[in-house]
């Protein structure tokens, strides 16, 4: 497979670090647990065909390609890999491709299971962003959605991050999670905004097929999750999170300044380019996207055959490509440029119905609209 030329301004790379303590109930990523891994499946043998497909990312994208503006590396729990292996793997990403002055460095971890000083290495091998699954900071919550971490943990890990040097720290929240009250709600956001993050993501609890979370609903053991009250919940958060001097820029995403957004996610939402790396990554470029072997060995042996480890991918026409667009630029603070909306005489009656604004020559979700983002899209891109 050839990535196509692309004249894209951005480019970043996603980095999948596949292994966590054990999987929580509603994840339905690729991840593996302790138990669930061979003797040869070791994290030195993942951070080696990691190593393996940035050669062949580096050949495939070509010479022409912009610099970096982003590394993020996700899972799973990349901090369950030891500072060093991760250490290695963001050399030869800085050996064979050119990185923005300003590059940013992003970490997803855990509250827990941080050992001393891995914070601090972190931020010498380069992180610039920290981003902390919280999720809840009521306990009985936090058990349901099977994390390991108790809330003390939270504003230890943030302190930590601090006082290593890390710029920018980002608190990661789950809400409406079964049984989850308005007061639990509230006592979620009293915790994360006490500890001043730079950063704050919150989503509604989707109930992914094949999850064991999925399974107890299913039973009946658990209730689904209520839009009404997902709703009460984002507004909520919402009128919180500003008023601490948060403010939205993606219709799940907060941030403090300008310099907090963050940089890789928004190569996502403007259609921009980027190659995932690991088992199950996602990777897209130009009019090409592609998925990644989830099987460990599969994905591994691609890679060292000097393979792009996809297995499989497609080529998006101009209407996916259009469609794609406002799907993920509406949901940007910034608006959608109104050129690039199908269906333009749609608009006046979103406006009408007080679901988006027209500001200057862009088209802008209110807050009614942030709630309802995919029944505008349907209106701007369904004649």
């Amino acid at each position: 497979m050839t990535a196509e030329a692309t004249t894209a301004p951005a480019l970043g790379i996603y980095l999948h670090v596949p292994f966590c303590a054990r999987r929580c109930g509603y994840c339905a990523f690729v991840t593996y647990a302790p138990g669930e891994l061979t003797a040869e499946q070791t994290h030195r043998r993942w951070a080696d065909a990691a190593i393996a497909e940035l050669a062949v990312a580096d050949r495939e994208l070509g010479p022409d390609r912009p610099p970096l503006t982003s590394v993020f590396l996700g899972g799973g729990t990349p901090t369950a890999v030891v500072p060093g292996l991760l250490a290695e793997v963001l050399d030869e990403v800085r050996r064979r491709f050119d990185v923005a002055d300003d590059l940013e460095v992003s970490v997803e971890a855990n509250p827990d299971g941080l050992a001393d000083g891995q914070l601090d290495r972190l931020a010498e091998m380069g992180v610039t962003r920290a981003s902390f699954g919280m999720q809840s900071a009521v306990p009985r919550v936090l058990d349901l959605l099977d994390r390991t971490h108790d809330p003390d943990a939270v504003p230890r890990a943030v302190a930590a991050a601090r006082a290593a040097g890390i710029a920018s720290v980002s608190l990661d929240l789950i809400h409406g999670t079964p049984g989850e009250t308005a007061a639990d709600w509230e006592r979620t956001l009293d915790a994360a905004l006490a500890l001043a993050p730079d950063h704050l993501s919150a989503y509604a609890l989707g109930i992914e097929p094949g999850t064991k979370l999925a399974a107890r609903v299913r039973s009946g053991s658990l209730p689904e999750p209520s839009p009404d009250e997902a709703a009460d919940r984002y507004e909520a958060l919402s009128a919180r999170a500003e008023a601490a001097g948060l403010h939205w820029y993606e219709v799940s995403n907060w941030a403090r300044t300008a310099d907090d957004r963050c940089r890789h996610n928004l190569l996502y939402w403007r259609d921009d380019d980027w190659w995932g790396l690991g088992p199950g990554a996602h990777s897209h470029v130009g009019d090409r996207r592609w998925w990644n072997h989830a099987g460990l060995d599969e994905w591994g042996a691609a890679a060292w055959a000097g393979r792009v480890p996809a297995a499989g991918s497609e080529v998006l026409d101009p209407s996916q490509r259009s469609m794609e667009r406002v799907m993920l630029g509406i949901r940007l603070a910034e608006g959608l440029p109104l050129d690039v909306v199908p269906v333009p005489g749609a608009v006046a009656a979103l406006v009408d119905d007080g679901l988006v604004d027209v500001v200057g020559d862009r088209l802008v979700l209110t807050q009614a609209g942030r709630l309802l983002a995919d029944t505008v899209v349907r209106a701007v891109t369904i004649p």
